[in-house]
């Protein structure tokens, strides 16, 4: 027997092979389910919702016995649309009616000779009673393992609403009330929601609600713990912790949050070895509350990393990581000092999420051959490439690439791994705004793409 990977929240891990179960076990009385999640994070339809009145479905299968709820997964048999399958676990109302006064779910994976592989202690310290405590998701045919800690309110009824399934009580046929107190169970999806349906705001106070599209459930902040998407040009972070993130990309937040600057420590530290460096604007934020991110109406992507490869970042595209993971500032092979913004970038490594940023909807090359770009459209690749800088005189394109900028090199990627460019070519500017002198200072900076933009 091996030693059991004890995973922390947003840690993720390879699943075992070929088959597992998932068992889950909790001091109070809960409700265990599975989801079986397209790549869009929704159910199919409604029978991919799995739980003690719907206990199978394909390559999934719950059962309930003396020892505790079990979750059995067959990865082979699970159809090729479904790439998560979600593992859940909601009180079931006869006991503690938050997670936080209940404890954790211990989710515990044995592989199929029974030996533990991975535990997770799931849990949470609002008004949650609902959990999604691990994911088991597929990465190019590889199934994975991640542990999640999502808190959800509404119980089972919320999760599966929040993962695209519609309840209906179809018991309670009295027409619903216009007052703000109906007790309408009918629950619904964003998604079914129109677009342009003219939602009522909270009362306050008694005062009569107001009606606008705003007040529409796609509008409304995210649940859950963690770096998020809030929308596509915002993204949320659930306190409970520390996490890295831009100077001056805090757009809101709620909680007992604390700002530090680290301009001269993170990423000046490294900066400071290789130039003569001034700091970078990166804060650190701590405390507990919700944190909501953004830098000027950017696309925003989430990336996980799982320890196996790094990940190079054009400095002005990062917004927000977790404390887990590490990062330094590297120089571009072939880039002479005082080459283009682009030559220096932040390179990360280890477990956890990072938020980054686009001007537009990128595409994402994959480099089986040799690859180019523009240094300001090269948003993030594979730490595995090699990379080097060559001048647009040699491809006989003279002054044709990089007009935005009016510099004269493209970056060149050789190896086996990906290429994130956006479709901008716009300088990111000096290092705070365009500050700095010298070799820092505006697009022909050295510094310029360190958090610059």
């Amino acid at each position: 027997m091996g030693r059991v990977k004890t995973l922390a929240r947003g840690e993720n891990c390879h699943a075992p092979t070929p088959n597992m179960t998932v068992t889950l076990a909790s001091t109070v009385p809960v409700d265990v389910s599975a989801l079986l999640l397209g790549r869009d994070g929704k159910v199919r339809s409604d029978s991919d919702l799995i739980f003690y009145n719907q206990p199978a479905g394909p390559g999934v299968e719950y059962r309930r016995d003396p020892g505790g709820h079990t979750i059995a997964i067959e990865p082979a048999r699970i159809p090729s649309d479904v790439e998560t399958v979600a593992i859940t676990a909601s009180l079931d109302g006869t006991g503690p009616s938050t997670f936080a006064a209940a404890g954790p779910v211990v989710t515990t994976v044995v592989d199929a000779t029974g030996d533990e592989y991975a535990s997770y202690a799931a849990h949470a310290l609002g008004s949650e009673n609902a959990l999604v405590c691990l994911e088991i998701y597929r990465r190019a045919d590889v199934w994975k393992i991640r542990a999640v800690g999502q808190g959800y309110i509404d119980g089972l009824a919320g999760l599966a609403t929040a993962f695209g399934i519609d309840i209906d009580d179809d018991e309670d046929s009295s027409p619903p009330t216009s007052t703000s107190t109906s007790t309408s169970t009918s629950t619904s999806t964003h998604h079914s929601t129109p677009p342009n349906v003219v939602s009522t705001a909270p009362v306050s106070e008694g005062h009569l609600p107001m009606k606008s599209e705003l007040f529409a459930p796609a509008h409304a902040e995210v649940p859950g713990s963690g770096i998020q998407k809030q929308g596509s040009k915002m993204c949320k972070v659930g306190m409970n912790g520390e996490i890295m993130a831009r100077a001056g990309s805090m757009v809101a937040y709620q909680g007992d949050l604390h700002f530090e600057a680290k301009g001269s420590g993170g990423f000046g530290r490294a900066v400071r070895q290789a130039l003569s460096g001034e700091g970078v604007p990166l804060m650190k934020v701590t405390g507990r509350g919700d944190l909501f991110l953004a830098n000027a109406a950017q696309d925003v992507h989430l990336i996980d990393l799982d320890g196996s490869d790094g990940l190079t970042i054009n400095g002005a595209n990062v917004l927000a990581f977790d404390s887990s993971l590490s990062y330094d500032v590297k120089r571009v092979q072939g880039a002479a000092s005082g080459g283009n913004a682009g030559f220096f970038n932040c390179v990360f490594s280890g477990r956890g999420r990072i938020a980054i940023t686009t001007d537009g909807i990128p595409v994402v090359l994959n480099v089986d051959q040799p690859t180019f770009a523009d240094p300001q459209a090269a948003v993030a690749w594979s730490s595995g490439l090699s990379t080097r800088v060559k001048k647009n005189d040699s491809f006989g394109l003279g002054t044709l690439m990089g007009r935005s900028t009016g510099e004269r090199f493209t970056l060149e990627f050789v190896g086996q791994g990906f290429v994130v460019v956006q479709p901008s070519e716009q300088p990111p500017g000096g290092i705070i705004g365009g500050s700095g002198s010298g070799e820092q200072a505006g697009v022909g900076g050295a510094l310029g793409g360190l958090l610059g933009r």
